[in-house]
C-alpha cells in the first residue's frame, strides 16, 4: 500500500520524554498512549459506561449527519487528524455529496495502513491519501493528483482539550492553515459540566484507563530501551476546576532512580509524571479560542450538554 511518511523516529521520541521529565512538575508527552497495546486499550475505554464522550460523539454525528456532509458539500478533500476508530470517519465518507478525496493522518503507521486496507476495499470509488505524521508538529500533506475543490480537517474526540490554551490557539491556526481558503473543520469539543462525571469517566471500575495510562511507560521501555516498573507507579486521574480540566498523573510509590541515555532522573516517592491534560470548554470559550482564524458556522449537542461537534469555516 502507497503510504506517504514524515518519519517519526526514536530520537523524537527521546527528546520530547527528556524534556518532559526535566520539568517541573515532570511531564511524558500524552501522544505517546498511542501504540499498538495502547489504541487497544483506548479502543476498550471507548465502550465504557463511564466514558460518555465517543458514544456521546457518535449519536450527535448519527442526529446530524446529512446536514454535516451538506455543510462541507461537494469537491472536499477531506483530512482527518488521528484517524482511529473506522465507525466515525464512515458516516461523514457516506455522506458527504460528491467527496473528492479522504486523507487520514496517524502517527502509527502499523494502525494507518491496516484501517486504510480495510475503507480502500469498502470504499472503492474514494481515493485515499494515508499520511504517517505527527500531526502534532509542523507536516506536508501528500501530494494530490485529484481534482478537489476545497480542504476540511475533520478532527474527532476531544483532542483539541489535551492542548494546554495556548496550544489549543496555535494549533487551530495551524489547521487554518492547512484548511486554506474555504476550508473548513469540524471538531469534537467536551463540555464542562459536573465534576462526578468526569472524574468517573477517567477512572472506571474496570481499570482499563489505569492500564492505558500505565502503558505510555510500556511504550516508552519499548521505544528507548528504558527500565520503567510499571508497579511503582499508580494511575491517579481528577477535576482540576480552578484551570477547568481533567488532569491524568502517575505518581511514584517510592523513589526511584531512572536512566534514559546519558541522563539521570529522581523519580521521588509520591511525585506526580503528568500524562494528559484535557480541557473542558463552553461553547463561548472555544469560540474565543478560534476566532482568529475561523466563524463558527453550526453548534450539534447532545440533549445532556455532555459533548459537542462544531463546524467552523476559515476567515476570508
Amino acid at each position: 500500500m502507497k503510504i506517504k511518511t514524515e518519519e517519526i523516529t526514536k530520537g523524537d521520541i527521546l527528546t520530547d520524554v527528556l524534556n518532559g521529565l526535566s520539568q517541573t512538575p515532570k511531564m511524558l508527552p500524552s501522544k505517546l498512549f498511542y501504540d499498538k497495546k495502547g489504541s487497544q486499550l483506548f479502543d476498550e475505554i471507548c465502550e465504557l459506561n463511564e466514558y460518555y464522550p465517543t458514544r456521546t460523539e457518535m449519536q450527535i454525528m448519527q442526529n446530524n449527519i446529512k446536514e454535516m456532509g451538506e455543510l462541507l458539500g461537494e469537491g472536499t478533500m477531506l483530512i482527518e487528524l488521528g484517524s482511529g476508530s473506522s465507525q466515525k470517519i464512515k458516516l461523514l465518507l457516506d455522506h458527504i455529496p460528491g467527496l473528492a478525496g479522504y486523507i487520514p493522518i496517524d502517527i502509527s503507521s502499523e494502525h494507518l495502513i491496516n484501517s486504510s486496507k480495510i475503507l480502500r476495499e469498502e470504499y472503492t470509488h474514494i481515493n485515499i491519501f494515508p499520511l504517517a505524521a505527527d500531526y502534532t508538529k509542523y507536516f506536508e500533506l501528500p501530494v494530490i493528483d485529484k481534482p478537489f475543490d476545497h480542504k476540511a480537517v475533520y478532527f474527532p474526540g476531544s483532542t483539541i482539550g489535551n492542548f494546554t490554551k495556548i496550544e489549543a490557539r496555535k494549533f487551530i491556526n495551524r489547521i487554518a492553515d492547512i484548511a486554506g481558503k474555504n476550508g473548513g473543520l469540524i471538531i469534537g469539543v467536551d463540555l464542562r459540566k459536573d465534576k462526578e462525571i468526569l472524574e468517573a469517566a477517567y477512572n472506571d471500575k474496570k481499570g482499563i484507563t489505569a492500564a492505558f495510562n500505565l502503558n505510555i511507560l510500556n511504550h516508552i521501555n519499548t521505544e528507548l530501551k528504558t527500565e520503567f516498573e510499571l508497579t511503582k507507579f499508580k494511575h491517579f486521574a481528577y477535576f482540576n476546576k480552578g484551570i477547568g480540566r481533567i488532569e491524568m498523573h502517575l505518581v511514584s510509590t517510592e523513589e526511584q532512580d531512572l536512566k534514559i541515555d546519558r541522563s539521570n532522573f529522581l523519580i521521588k516517592k509520591n511525585e506526580h509524571i503528568i500524562t494528559e491534560y484535557s480541557y473542558k470548554y463552553t461553547l463561548q470559550d472555544f469560540e474565543k479560542l478560534a476566532k482568529d482564524r475561523f466563524d463558527l458556522k453550526r453548534v450539534w449537542i447532545d440533549d445532556n450538554n455532555l459533548f459537542s461537534i462544531q463546524y467552523l469555516k476559515v476567515r476570508d
